[in-house]
């Protein structure tokens, strides 16, 4: 089985304080430490499970500067056999659309039966890469996947919907899945899986094998940090004050 893996190397900003550098379009990013984007993580686990499973090799895909080198690295060391570098300093401005085309044009020559992606990114909260690689490519896609069932050229599939429901899809592959976190354990690399994996060539892809000009779908004017509220108010006095104050509360919120 032919998979493919796309992977973001992304700040850590969960504990971190974040600020927004002088051309209000990017975040100071100098002292924050990177790493594999979680969702992809478990992405990568995903087709690495695959491959245990039916044989095959797998190609780690990123679109990234220099640096994330070090993050397909840690993927080859996990089980990825090859990876790619698209230079993401050769196209300048990105959005959902132009790095799911650049991609595109990346595995152009590759044969696939399962391309993987993560379900967002914990950069920008964006969920467009899996979907629209998948109608670029003209091939089926799920996103959200919380399961994975493969037999011969079928996927049975399950996705996760609002509301805590489920939804089963039959798809033919090869497909695109962008996968939910939590559909797997993803394993650590080993120390000396992260030794042969420092040696191993990464072919690094730019404006002279990827020529054409992909025009960005969207553009971002600004970066800000949303407004400092109250966050919750308590409501005291027995049951029937604390009701009638919440139904002022809602009517002044415009709710109902």
């Amino acid at each position: 089985m032919d998979l493919i893996v796309c992977i973001k190397r992304v700040p850590q900003t969960a504990e971190a304080e974040v600020k927004i550098d002088a051309s209000r379009r990017d975040i100071v990013k100098d002292r924050l430490i990177f790493d594999m984007n979680e969702a992809d993580s478990y992405a990568l686990e995903a087709a690495i499970l695959l491959k245990e499973k039916f044989g095959g090799a797998i190609t780690a895909v990123s679109l990234g500067p220099a640096e994330a080198e070090d993050t397909l690295r840690i993927a080859l060391a996990k089980g990825a056999d090859s990876a790619i570098r698209i230079k993401a300093e050769d196209f300048g401005e990105l959005d959902g659309f132009k790095t799911a085309a650049l991609i595109r044009e990346a595995i152009r020559d590759i044969k696939f039966d399962v391309i993987f992606t993560g379900c967002m990114a914990t950069d920008d909260s964006a969920y467009q890469v899996g979907p629209v690689l998948a109608e670029l490519l003209g091939v089926p896609h799920a996103v959200l996947v919380s399961t994975i069932d493969i037999e011969g050229q079928k996927a049975n599939v399950n996705r996760e919907l609002e509301g805590g429901l489920l939804e089963h899809l039959e798809m033919s592959l090869p497909a695109v899945f962008s996968v939910q976190t939590g559909i797997n354990e993803p394993r650590y690399a080993s120390l000396i899986a992260i030794r042969r994996a420092a040696g191993k060539e990464i072919k690094s892809l730019g404006k002279t094998e990827i020529p054409s000009e992909i025009i960005l779908n969207s553009t971002l004017e600004e970066l800000f940090m949303p407004p400092v509220g109250k966050r919750a108010e308590m409501l005291t006095g027995t049951a029937d004050e604390i009701s009638a104050k919440a139904a002022v509360l809602i009517k002044e919120k415009g709710l109902i």
